[in-house]
């Protein structure tokens, strides 16, 4: 054998070690036989490359071979990953395949949740994908308005301190300064006044005491009142009460109605006539007996008889001869 076969044959063999060890280091195993190719569609990828990992159960059993913009017009900007699975590992067409990121350095992954619910998945089959949020995206996503806002609130504080050192001239520094010991006056005036008050709420403690003693002792007579009320039976008074005024509206209502002496007196016009008549008479009568009064009383020794009754002179107030 000579020195050229010999040579040729070891750079053949350095040749297939360096293409085996290159597509390992990348994560494809020639001697593994055929892998199984699926594809996922994403919105975004979040760092995902090529030849990045591919796990399932946390064993990498992959890479990722290609990444490609959908074509189609109605997903346009929607990302088509392409991967590789070694592994004779069966799953589900209903299995999802989610981007994480193992820690905040490295870049994403491809993890398969696998289910076994369904059609077992086959090369070329296209599976679900969902993306993972890790710790940093989430706070940046929720930091990312936050900062907006208070860049906005930092705006409008520094137009703010704009407008005060506009407004606050020397002259208007003067007017607050005048004013601030305007105010130290007033809370000295208004400490005096809270002195003179505590002087006279002292003074009038003993008075205080016997105007409480006094407001207690009426609170407890008003409390014997009201209990004394409390205990009596006012249901009962009530009721009499109440049997009374209906007596009293009978009463009323058969006088109305002309029922009984009363009623008739009331009601009657006869009745009342003859009062008004027999009232008439008996005026008349006292009318005679004061200017006749001998025709009541006559006492006669010559036995002289007493004189009529004159009506016309009665009327009239003159005495008979």
């Amino acid at each position: 054998m000579s020195k050229e076969f010999k040579t040729g044959i070891i750079v053949i063999l350095i040749i297939v070690v360096f293409i085996w060890g290159f597509n390992f280091l990348k994560g494809h195993d020639l001697l593994d036989g055929e892998a199984r190719n699926f594809k996922v569609e994403y919105s975004k990828i979040g760092g995902l490359n090529k030849a990045s990992s591919v796990t399932l159960n946390g064993l990498k059993v992959g890479r990722v071979d290609d990444i490609e913009f959908n074509e189609t017009p109605e997903k346009r900007g929607q990302l088509i990953v392409s991967f590789s699975i070694e592994s004779d590992f069966e799953f589900s067409k209903k299995s999802i395949v989610r981007i994480y990121s193992p820690n905040p350095i490295a870049g994403s992954s491809l993890a398969i949740v696998p289910n076994y619910d369904g059609e077992i998945a086959v090369s070329g089959d296209t599976l679900a994908g969902e993306m993972e949020e890790n710790l940093f995206t989430s706070i940046g996503e929720r930091l990312d308005p936050i900062q907006s806002k208070l860049e906005n609130v930092i705006v409008s504080a520094d137009t703010l301190f704009q407008r005060i050192n506009h407004v606050l001239d020397q002259k208007t520094t003067e007017s607050v300064k005048r004013s601030v010991r305007g105010l130290e006056l007033t809370i000295a005036d208004i400490r005096s006044t809270l002195g003179s008050v505590n002087a006279m709420l002292d003074s009038s403690s003993v008075e205080f005491s016997e105007t409480m003693k006094s407001t207690r002792k009426i609170t407890e007579n008003l409390v014997k009142v009201t209990d004394t009320l409390a205990n009596s039976n006012i249901g009962e008074i009530m009721r009499k009460a109440e049997v009374t005024l209906t007596s009293v509206n009978s009463l009323l209502v058969g006088i109305e109605q002309g029922k009984g002496s009363l009623g008739k007196l009331v009601n009657d016009d006869a009745m009342y006539n003859n009062l008004t008549n027999v009232s008439k008479e008996l005026e008349e009568l006292l009318r005679e007996m004061k200017i006749n009064p001998k025709r009541f009383v006559h006492f006669s020794l010559f036995g002289r008889k007493a004189k009529a009754f004159d009506k016309e002179k009665n009327t009239n107030n003159e005495t008979s001869q």
